[in-house]
C-alpha cells in the first residue's frame, strides 16, 4: 500500500502589510493535509487551491503545495468518538475547557498558560507543546511550533465519518479534517491531551480532544470575527520530545475505522464517558 499513497500539504499565505507588519512579515491564511492514493492526488491538490483563494481570512498572494511519497505502511488508527458539549457563551466555553481538561490530567497552571496561547495575538504556524503537569512550554521554535502532519483517512472511513457526522447535523471539511487530525495526536503516547481554536474568523467552534474522553466539540469557543487562535497539544512532563516530535510531524498515520458521533452533552456527561 505504502507507495501508492502520497501525502499532499497546502500552506496559504499574504506579505503582512500596514498595521499587520508589526505582529508578523507573514500571515498564514490557510493550510491542509492528507494522505490519499496517487490517482487522487490532483483532485486534492485542486481542492486545496481553491479553498486557499476562498478562504474568509483573505486571499493569499502564495500558495505552497508539497506532494511527497509515503514510502512506509501507515498506522492505522481508528478516530476519536465524537461529541458536542452544550455552550451558550465563550465564558461557559472557557469554564469547560477547564474542566474537561482537568479531569484528563492537565494542571490550571499548564491550562492558564494553553489559554494564553490559544487567545493571544500572535498565531503561530503549528501547536505549542506545554507539559501537562508543571505547565512548562517545551516546543523547540515558538514561531513555528509543531505541526501534526503525515495523516488522513481511508476512503471507506471518509465515507463512514461523513454519514455519522451528517447524522448529527455537523457534517463539514473542518470537522472532518480536525477528527482526523486529533485523533492522530491522541494515538500520540507522550501527549494527553489537545486544545485547539480555530484562526478563522467565521469559526466559532474549537475543541478538546483526548484518548480518554475522545473529541469534544466546544460552541461559541470564541466570538464570531475573532481571528485569534492557536493549538496546544499537551504532552507528559516525561515526555520523549524528539521522539513525540517526530510521531506527529514525520509518522504516516491513516484513519481506517470510525468511532460513535453522539450528539450534544452536558460537561459532566461528557467527563463521565470514558473512552478508555
Amino acid at each position: 500500500m505504502g507507495d501508492r499513497m502520497v501525502s499532499v500539504r497546502m500552506r496559504a499565505s499574504r506579505r503582512a502589510t500596514g498595521k499587520d507588519c508589526d505582529k508578523s512579515s507573514e500571515l498564514h491564511i490557510s493550510g491542509a493535509e492528507g494522505i490519499f492514493e496517487r490517482s487522487s492526488a490532483s483532485a486534492a491538490i485542486e481542492g486545496y487551491i481553491h479553498r486557499a483563494m476562498s478562504h474568509p481570512r483573505g486571499r493569499p498572494d502564495r500558495i505552497e503545495i508539497t506532494l511527497e511519497a509515503i514510502s512506509e505502511r501507515p498506522k492505522n488508527i481508528r478516530s476519536l468518538p465524537i461529541r458536542t458539549v452544550a455552550c451558550g457563551s465563550t465564558q461557559v466555553a472557557q469554564r469547560h475547557i477547564k474542566k474537561i481538561l482537568a479531569s484528563a490530567g492537565v494542571t490550571y497552571s499548564a491550562i492558564d498558560k494553553a489559554l494564553k496561547v490559544v487567545y493571544g495575538e500572535r498565531t503561530m504556524r503549528g501547536a505549542s507543546l506545554i507539559c501537562a503537569g508543571s505547565g512548562r512550554r517545551i516546543e523547540p521554535d515558538r514561531e513555528r511550533g509543531v505541526r501534526a502532519s503525515r495523516l488522513g483517512i481511508s476512503r471507506s472511513a471518509g465515507d463512514a465519518l461523513t454519514r455519522k457526522l451528517r447524522r448529527e447535523r455537523i457534517n463539514s471539511e473542518t470537522v472532518r479534517e480536525a477528527v482526523v487530525l486529533a485523533s492522530k495526536v491522541a494515538s500520540c503516547e507522550q501527549v494527553i491531551a489537545e486544545l485547539c481554536v480555530s484562526d478563522d474568523p467565521d469559526y466559532t467552534t474549537g475543541y478538546v480532544s483526548s484518548g480518554r474522553f475522545g473529541y469534544v466539540r466546544i460552541p461559541h469557543i470564541k466570538r464570531k470575527g475573532d481571528r485569534r487562535g492557536g493549538r496546544v497539544f499537551f504532552m507528559r512532563d516525561d515526555a520523549d520530545l524528539n521522539k513525540a516530535i517526530s510521531f506527529l510531524e514525520k509518522m504516516p498515520v491513516l484513519v481506517d475505522k470510525v468511532s460513535e458521533c453522539h450528539g450534544v452533552s452536558s460537561v459532566n456527561d461528557v467527563i463521565g464517558r470514558c473512552h478508555i
